[in-house]
């Protein structure tokens, strides 16, 4: 007869000895599923109030053990007992299944495979309990106290010995004291495979992770039990010793167990992951060089297939290209067969690096001057010209210096461009070797389009060159390479349109699926890792403007008013896209001429006073200078007059920016360069005023002795560069910007492989 219980989800039977409380809302009591150590706290104390709470904690206590099904057997008498017996098993096996099926529903996907692998892999069949899945979560993601053993080892825990033993054999072996370890081993109370540590580390484990000594390890190695393979000696997360030492680079370790057991090389751990895969995602090249030799000597070509092989091999490769360390990633690739997938060539697009003798921007001199064909005529022949060729003799002279310092890292970065060349030219036929050429397309589509987005144009040129039909590849939104760069802003893949012959002209009125061309595309906001290069909003709104002026003279003259699905023109999108980075480039302006007006005043104020009082007065009878005779002065004079114009000049400049309608196309061209001659006039300003007062300070103090002059020229350099170093970066961005080389068009670096394809 059954009798409810005080807990209206529970219902138990009054003969029952196990409780059994099936209509339990677990969510309730367990509100997040355990996915590593940060959460296990957490999780083991509600996981607890709900076992507590319902009469089942000694399932994972150990109060409710598992009956002996057999040695109970044996012991009774008559048909009758044996059926008690084999009932009050099945009662128990039911109350420890609802609580195993508790602990493991609050488990992530994750958490709950590495889980059950490891108790499937200990006892080799399904049948393990609620308790041995808490005691391995336990394992797993408990606080490091120690001693602590896996349940396999639970009895020895009763034997306080033991456990001393254990603890003196951990401390011993991380102080690789062999003298000590050999007498607690001998004493074979433990053994050098008994687990020490809380996530089932043994002594080789540790030996392995906190000691490079050879003969330390090798002494070790010689103390595993007869029966025991090294292969066997794991711990909770699956990992052998040879893992450990991929994980933490020892590479002296490695060689020694490899030398041991060969077949550790492809053991895999909870994860999957093989030593290789874990020495190269913990960027350890020196101790994967050292795996990848032992794999070769290895005969068995099954185990070396299925290790480069699948989604696993793949994934291998992926790591290495991603430590950028392309020279050992192409002796990788030497053992492929085939790829998987397209996950090789995309990670060669998202690490490939940069052209290995770019300079930015400033990469080649002189050129300030070649876009006169967009900016205004009387702007660069009488005013801008002698500012840009000042700027051309900075520039050049700046590169100069760069270019003595970084020569000793250019050998470095070609070598790591070349074999980074190498190693795309190298998948691509691999691909194309052992593919059908139907199926050419699942691999390079989705890496082209990583390549334009990375900017990468080398990648692209390579991949059109070994799969031609590449430039017809596009996403899902009908955007193929041409019309994503306009999108991410990657003018250097852009640029190659200008190498096509016909096959450009489609681009001129071509459009996605949304009816967007490809002026709509350059008229949204640029992504903000683009953006995001460029300083001060005026100058991000400048180069956005660039790329609509570049992509307006392209297409075709309707294309320019056409509507897309949305009935937006390409005009209407830029000023919806760029509403809020025109305010900010307003304020920019604003704040920048704001700070400088105040400068420019204060200079207009103190070189105009210096004008009346000249140094050292005037003539009481004629009102001409004293030191008129003295070439000091004439130095003073100049410099003073030069301030004064120059101030005044730049304080005008600064008044027309706030002044100024802050229009969408005025930051193309007349805002910037009303900055620009504001702040170089400013400069040359403030350098006048310097020399202007160390003139003062020679005619004052100077007379008597010429020495004066050393500290006067080096505190008067001062000022100045302090000025050039702080300021001029600025000046030399806008300039460049605004005057300097064009990011489109042809450019013979540009011209490769895809050129001759295309053109």
């Amino acid at each position: 007869m059954a009798s409810s219980s005080s807990n209206p989800h529970v219902t138990l039977e009054v003969k029952e000895e196990y409780p059994y409380p099936s209509h339990v809302y677990t969510p309730s009591f367990v509100s997040l599923k355990l996915n590593g150590r940060d959460e296990y706290r957490i999780w083991k104390t509600q996981m607890i109030c709900l076992l507590e709470s319902h009469v089942m904690l000694g399932f994972i206590d150990g109060r409710f053990v598992r009956p002996d099904e057999a040695s109970s057997s044996s012991n009774v008498s008559g048909k009758e007992k044996v059926g008690d017996h084999q009932t009050h098993h099945g009662l128990w096996r039911k109350s420890d299944a609802l609580v195993k099926g508790w602990i493991l529903g609050s488990l992530s996907k994750e958490t709950l495979g590495y889980v059950v692998n490891r108790l499937t892999g200990i006892s080799h069949h399904d049948d393990f309990s609620a308790k041995d899945v808490w005691d391995e979560l336990q394992t797993m993601y408990g606080p490091p106290v120690f001693p602590q053993l896996p349940h396999v080892v639970t009895d020895k825990l009763q034997d306080q010995d033991i456990a001393g033993a254990l603890q003196n054999l951990y401390h011993s072996t991380r102080k690789g004291d062999w003298d000590r370890v050999e007498r607690i081993l001998r004493e074979g109370r433990v053994t050098v495979i008994d687990k020490i540590t809380n996530n089932g580390n043994t002594a080789l484990h540790v030996a392995v992770g906190t000691s490079k000594k050879r003969e330390f390890l090798e002494k070790l190695l010689e103390m595993i039990p007869e029966n025991t393979q090294l292969l066997d000696v794991r711990n909770s997360d699956g990992s052998t010793p040879l893992h450990v030492a991929a994980i933490i680079g020892n590479t002296e370790a490695a060689d020694i167990l490899v030398a041991r057991n060969h077949e550790s090389l492809f053991a895999k751990d909870n994860k999957g992951q093989t030593p290789l895969a874990l020495a190269l995602s913990n960027m350890h090249t020196e101790t994967a060089r050292h795996l990848l030799q032992h794999i070769d000597t290895v005969t068995d070509d099954i185990q070396k297939d299925a290790l480069f092989s699948g989604t696993t091999g793949d994934d291998l490769l992926v790591t290495a290209i991603s430590s950028k360390d392309f020279r050992f990633a192409r002796k990788l690739l030497e053992h492929y067969k085939t790829l998987h997938s397209d996950a090789v060539l995309t990670a060669i697009a998202q690490n490939f690096p940069r052209e290995a003798c770019s300079f930015g921007r400033y990469a080649e001199t002189g050129k300030l001057l070649e876009r006169t064909e967009s900016c205004p005529p009387w702007v660069l022949s009488s005013i801008m010209k002698p500012f840009i060729r000042v700027a051309d003799f900075i520039l050049i002279l700046f590169l100069l210096i760069a270019l003595l310092l970084v020569s000793p890292f250019r050998k470095e970065r070609y070598e790591i461009h070349l074999h980074a060349m190498y190693m795309l030219g190298e998948v691509c036929h691999l691909i194309q070797r052992t593919n059908h050429s139907s199926s050419y397309h699942h691999y390079y589509t989705n890496p082209i389009l990583e390549a334009t987005r990375q900017n990468a144009n080398e990648v692209v040129e390579e991949i059109v060159n070994w799969f031609p039909n590449a430039i017809w590849s596009a996403n899902e939104d009908g955007h193929n390479f041409i019309l994503y760069a306009a999108i991410n802003r990657s003018e250097k893949v852009y640029n190659l349109l200008y190498h096509m012959s016909e096959h450009k002209n489609i681009y001129r009125t071509l459009e996605d699926s949304s009816r967007n061309n490809l002026l709509h595309l350059a008229a949204r906001l640029a992504p903000s890792n683009k953006l995001n290069l460029i300083s001060g909003a005026a100058l991000q709104i400048q180069r956005e403007l660039q790329w609509f002026k570049e992509m307006e003279k392209f297409i075709c003259p309707l294309s320019i008013i056409k509507k897309n699905s949305l009935n937006e023109t390409p005009q209407m999108v830029f000023t919806r896209e760029h509403k809020e980075l025109v305010i900010e480039g307003e304020k920019w302006m604003k704040s920048t001429a704001e700070s400088y007006t105040i400068t420019a005043a204060l200079i207009i104020t103190i070189v105009f006073a210096a004008a009346i009082t000249v140094p050292g007065g005037s003539d009481q009878n004629k009102g001409i200078p004293i030191f008129t005779s003295n070439a000091a002065f004439t130095v003073f004079a100049i410099s003073d007059a030069i301030s004064l114009f120059a101030a005044v000049t730049s304080l005008l400049m600064f008044l027309s920016i706030l002044t100024a309608r802050f229009a969408e196309q005025d930051f193309l061209f007349k805002l910037p360069t009303k900055l620009i001659i504001g702040l170089s006039t400013l400069f040359i300003s403030t350098t006048a005023m310097i020399a202007a007062f160390a003139a003062t300070l020679y005619l004052v103090f100077g007379q008597s002795n010429s020495r004066i002059l050393i500290p006067i020229a080096v505190l008067t350099c001062l000022p100045i560069t302090s000025f050039v170093t702080l300021q001029f970066p600025l000046v030399l961005d806008l300039m460049s910007a605004t005057y300097g080389r064009s990011i489109f068009g042809r450019n013979k670096s540009y011209y490769g492989l895809f050129g001759g394809i295309l053109i």
